[in-house]
């Protein structure tokens, strides 16, 4: 079955190439996350990442992008950019009424940060389709960390590919008039493909406690057999292994 999905994925890759569906989006596409079964999907390519939309959570399934050390410390502002609605999604979609009042942040999925570099990645960065809602001391702590702890390692070894997402158990809560989905947990999976390849993942609680970083580290396997998505199937047997099956945080 991983077989097929690996074969499905390249072979859906370079059909949404051809037909320019990825035109927007700046980078390497061959680490995109296979794609799903079974879960309203619509791919939204940006000009810094790539969101896979469920118009049933009015969420992202997940986020990918790829963090160079050249995008790190970009800079680009803030300045007149706001937390917006996405019209490449059909309503009802996630709008900025339905966050108000919820007890709830506006969470980036592909951070702020990551996009400095250009003026319309920043932008994009705020739509609401790369935004979950999160508690505050998820969103401010242990994601920010998270969110730090990766761009130090893109400047260490030169670049990295991220996919995070929102994590569910059972029927979520939802917020707002639209209905959006509040996810229980979130996931990030790193790897680093340079030199001596690796991989790392992290799964914390969308809590109103203190997490620490490390003790959210898990294998990407792990976050493969909780979401049901395979990530970087376009990996070879040997690269799979190497980058998938140990978490560890010390080989970073």
């Amino acid at each position: 079955m991983k077989r097929f999905n690996r074969l499905l994925a390249i072979a859906l890759t370079f059909l949404l190439t051809s037909c320019g569906i990825f035109n927007n989006y700046h980078a390497d596409k061959k680490y995109v996350p296979a794609p799903l079964r079974g879960t309203p999907e619509q791919i939204l390519a940006k000009k810094g990442f790539v969101v896979s939309y469920n118009d049933d959570t009015r969420l992202p399934n997940w986020v990918y992008w790829h963090l160079t050390s050249d995008h790190i410390g970009g800079k680009d502002t803030r300045t007149g950019i706001s937390y917006h609605e996405d019209g490449k999604v059909a309503k009802p979609r996630a709008t900025l009424a339905d966050y108000r009042r919820s007890g709830f942040s506006r969470g980036h999925m592909c951070p702020a940060a990551d996009c400095k570099w250009n003026r319309a990645a920043l932008k994009e960065s705020f739509a609401l389709t790369n935004i979950c809602p999160q508690t505050e001391k998820c969103n401010s702590g242990v994601w920010n960390s998270i969110e730090t702890q990766c761009r130090e390692w893109a400047l260490e070894y030169g670049d990295l590919y991220i996919v995070c997402g929102p994590i569910y158990e059972g029927v979520p809560e939802t917020i707002g008039n639209n209905r959006v989905a509040v996810p229980t947990g979130f996931f990030k999976v790193v790897a680093c493909l340079n030199g001596k390849k690796k991989g790392i993942a992290f799964v914390c609680d969308n809590a109103d406690r203190n997490q620490t970083l490390k003790n959210c580290v898990v294998s990407i396997e792990d976050v493969e057999r909780i979401t049901g998505m395979e990530f970087f199937p376009s990996l070879n047997a040997k690269d799979r292994r190497t980058v998938k099956e140990r978490g560890n945080i010390k080989d970073w």
